[in-house]
């Protein structure tokens, strides 16, 4: 059975079945360095749960029309979150890495009820972004360099 790091449970994670463990690869479940592993290897559970306060702050002060409030932030893989979003040219581009860990949440819209927004934080970035059902149709509202750092 795979270890976490971070004290999430393994056993009941909807991550588990592309997760090679967190304690077993010494944070790099996916492939690629966990920062919520190493948040937690520096600053312990307290400086996860103020980072998460930080993080639901910077969101919050966006002031983007529609988004509700963050009350709260899980982590996600990127394989899960990583839409395909339109540019102007027609072609689509990824932003996110398939095998990191992100902070974010799905969020209902309060002006539109068929759409969700989607928002996702790292070290270096936040991202905002719309859906419909099941990620489809998707429209990038915001990616924002971050100039403090987490860890």
């Amino acid at each position: 059975m795979t270890q976490s790091i971070c004290g999430a449970e393994c056993a009941v994670c909807e991550m588990r079945e592309n997760c090679k463990g967190c304690a077993e690869t010494n944070g790099c479940p996916f492939g690629t360095a966990c920062f919520i592993a190493e948040l937690f290897r520096k600053g312990g559970k307290e400086g996860f749960q103020s980072l998460k306060r930080t993080l639901m702050e910077e969101f919050n002060s966006l002031g983007i029309p529609g988004l509700p409030r963050v009350e709260s932030l899980n982590a996600l893989q990127g394989g899960y979150v990583n839409l395909a979003y339109p540019l102007p040219g027609g072609e689509r581009v990824r932003l996110l890495d398939d095998r990191a860990v992100y902070l974010g949440n799905q969020l209902e819209s309060t002006l539109d009820g068929g759409r969700c927004y989607g928002i996702i934080a790292a070290p270096e970035f936040l991202l905002v972004c719309t859906y419909s059902e099941n990620g489809s149709d998707p429209e990038l509202v915001l990616y924002k360099k971050r100039s403090a750092s987490l860890l």
